[in-house]
């Protein structure tokens, strides 16, 4: 099990990963703008409760190593909150330098 950071329904920043041959890319997007990825990446974002994003599988369309690179693009990914707590400063400073 992973915790997953969910902003709005959507991922909070742009990530990539690699696994094997798959490499993946996952971008936040606007409100309605559904899940756009393929087959076995749309069936993980969906299931961790994301509704708005932009995804591309890049590389090798092996569904296990695709899989596998999302979920690592997900564990990857970090909220703001755990930036500020990572980096011993407040939340304010992350947003504005």
């Amino acid at each position: 099990m992973i915790r997953v950071p969910i902003l709005r329904g959507t991922v909070p920043h742009m990530q990539k990963a690699k696994y094997g041959g798959a490499e993946i890319l996952l971008k936040p997007a606007s409100e309605g703008t559904g899940v756009i990825a393929g087959g076995a990446m749309r069936a993980v974002l969906e299931s961790v409760g994301v509704h708005n994003v932009l995804a591309k599988s890049q590389g090798s369309s092996n569904p296990h190593n695709v899989v596998k690179a999302t979920m690592e693009a997900l564990a990857n990914m970090r909220d703001a909150v755990a930036v500020a707590k990572q980096r011993g400063v407040s939340l304010e400073k992350v947003f504005n330098g």
